[in-house]
């Protein structure tokens, strides 16, 4: 019986210890994207978009508040059209599944766009990232929609 007992013990260490284990690692991985997510606003703060571009997969789709769909390409040569005046996100969460994370959060930002209009938007967005075989997340796909408030 004590044998049984033991066993059963160390069963329920192992079994508490994997799942400390993937509740760490789903916390680094929510703590990357997050961080990722920071780097593309300061991107956009300081209007550099090459600091977006890396963290783009080559397959990258957007999906505008507009209803304008862009690859990696053209979504940076329309980030590149803008001059930020401000940005600033707000209630971002991030899920992860495995090797893909979920990101959403709302946008408040100024600037104007290329022909010197100006821009005042709220937004809220979903940003779908996946770790890549490398271990690199990547956003493979970004979706904005007004908010009306």
């Amino acid at each position: 019986m004590k044998r049984t007992a033991m066993w059963c013990l160390i069963g329920l260490v192992l079994l508490v210890s994997a799942a400390q284990s993937k509740a760490q690692t789903t916390s680094g991985n929510e703590k990357a994207v997050a961080a990722l997510e920071e780097q593309w606003l300061q991107s956009q703060k300081t209007n550099n978009p090459d600091l977006t571009a890396p963290l783009l997969a080559e397959k990258f789709v957007d999906t505008s508040s507009d209803g304008k769909v862009m690859g990696k390409a053209e979504f940076l040569t329309t980030q590149k059209s803008i001059k930020w005046s401000s940005a600033e996100n707000t209630d971002v969460k991030i899920t992860v599944f495995g090797n893909t994370a979920i990101a959403t959060g709302t946008e408040k930002w100024k600037g104007t766009d290329a022909s010197g209009q100006a821009l005042d938007e709220n937004e809220r967005w979903t940003d779908t990232w996946v770790k890549m075989p490398g271990g690199k997340w990547q956003c493979v796909a970004s979706h904005q929609s007004r908010n009306k408030i």
